[in-house]
């Protein structure tokens, strides 16, 4: 009984005050409720057992009933395709669950994954013609020359570096701010943004707060280039499309550049780095195999799919959704990496790393419709030059670490590892051995 009282009265409390007048307020919230945390969370590099069987008998679940609202998982590759596809029947809008005050602009809900056309397809156009092929295709010189210098660094720090701190986070800051057009002196700062944007540990007070600081930055960056426009994405956009949006939705999209090219790149480097190194084939077939990165970072990026779940969805109206009874305002949550592990798409192994798999490029690592990475080419430019770069340049590279004392996050949107370890040359034993 006492149990009981307590187990209640302590709801109770983070109910009332993580409501506000009119409803719901995720960004007061200390913690994330238990029962809506299954899609976010794995064991090692793997979704839980949980997520599988949840896709193989329900692959659209009802994963909880809190504060007035259900909240289903999609799982099913099929049904994550539909829902992300579907703008007609589903909302993307979250800021009636987000109280905000409107004298602080960087308190909003910015950024194309929280809109709705009409306004959601205006600002999309302007970022599009920013990342076709055609000009990406000038970013390969300083993607080659960030990794390469990153590359020299660790190996005069060596012979044991990090992974995470030398290599994964420093290659995508350094493309995105330069992509941006962040100078030097806001480098530091603006590095700091990133990872905690993700980190549900601290609920919604910890993540909309580092949302409002990273989103603070960025209005004094835009205003700073109204003045003086730079060479870099912002600057651009200023030059050609200045007068058709103003500060608050020109922050809100670089936000969207930063939140999407800089965390997941670093999580797809560090853990496809893991991967790779479960068997020194896969870098010798990097080396020595034409044509063989561009398989097998598809294949990473089906795997680990690091953005677990996508932007939530929310019902426009009442619904029935494969068998499901959706009412009105619920919330439907995309597991993307659920989504990826599916068999029937991916055959009886798709719980593996198959580095030969003709199909992984079926995967929704990058999303689906028209919320889907505006990004995902450079993503994968990035990823294919510091993939072969490494293989190249440390031929030998191996875990200097046991695999099991790797520390990973516990409870993230975007999954990742603390730190990995590793040493980059063989040792003299070792290659007597050899």
């Amino acid at each position: 009984m006492v149990a009981t009282y307590l187990k209640k009265w302590v709801g109770n409390r983070i109910l009332s005050r993580t409501t506000r007048r009119g409803g719901l307020d995720l960004s007061k919230m200390r913690m994330f409720p238990s029962q809506v945390s299954m899609p976010l969370r794995r064991e090692g590099l793997d979704p839980v057992p949980e997520l599988a069987q949840v896709r193989e008998t329900e692959p659209v679940h009802k994963l909880a009933h809190l504060f007035g609202l259900n909240v289903f998982v999609v799982s099913g590759h099929a049904e994550a395709k539909a829902v992300l596809a579907d703008s007609t029947n589903f909302s993307n809008d979250i800021r009636p669950l987000v109280g905000s005050d409107p004298n602080k602009p960087s308190e909003g809900i910015g950024g194309l994954g929280f809109t709705d056309p009409p306004d959601h397809t205006r600002l999309r156009k302007l970022l599009t013609p920013e990342f076709t092929k055609r000009k990406l295709a000038r970013l390969e010189p300083a993607i080659e020359k960030i990794v390469n210098d990153q590359l020299d660094l660790m190996e005069a720090k060596g012979p044991v570096a990090d992974i995470v701190a030398d290599f994964a986070f420093n290659v995508p800051f350094l493309l995105i701010a330069d992509l941006l057009g962040v100078e030097e002196s806001d480098r530091d700062r603006f590095r700091a943004l990133g990872p905690a944007r993700f980190d549900l540990s601290g609920g919604g007070i910890g993540v909309f707060g580092s949302a409002s600081e990273s989103r603070d930055f960025l209005f004094e960056i835009v205003r700073k280039q109204r003045e003086n426009p730079g060479d870099g994405l912002i600057g651009s956009i200023i030059r050609e499309q200045g007068d058709d949006l103003d500060d608050i939705e020109l922050g809100g999209l670089a936000d969207g550049v930063f939140l999407g090219g800089y965390e997941t790149s670093a999580s797809m480097l560090a853990l496809g780095t893991l991967v790779l190194l479960r068997d020194p084939a896969n870098f010798e077939r990097i080396r020595n195999e034409p044509g063989a990165v561009d398989v097998i970072v598809e294949e990473l990026l089906r795997y680990l799919t690091v953005v677990q779940v996508a932007f939530p969805r929310f019902a426009r109206h009442d619904q029935e959704l494969f068998g499901q009874q959706v009412k009105k305002g619920d919330l439907v949550a995309v597991s993307l990496s659920g989504a990826d592990r599916d068999k029937q798409v991916f055959g009886a192994d798709a719980e593996d790393f198959y580095p030969r798999r003709t199909v992984s490029s079926a995967h929704l690592a990058f999303g689906h419709g028209m919320h889907r990475c505006v990004g995902a080419e450079l993503a994968r430019m990035e990823l294919r030059a510091a993939f072969t770069a490494l293989a190249h340049r440390f031929p030998d590279l191996s875990l200097a670490v046991p695999e099991e004392q790797l520390r990973f996050r516990d409870f993230s949107i975007v999954y990742g590892v603390e730190t990995l370890p590793v040493r980059l040359h063989a040792t003299t034993a070792e290659q007597v051995a050899g």
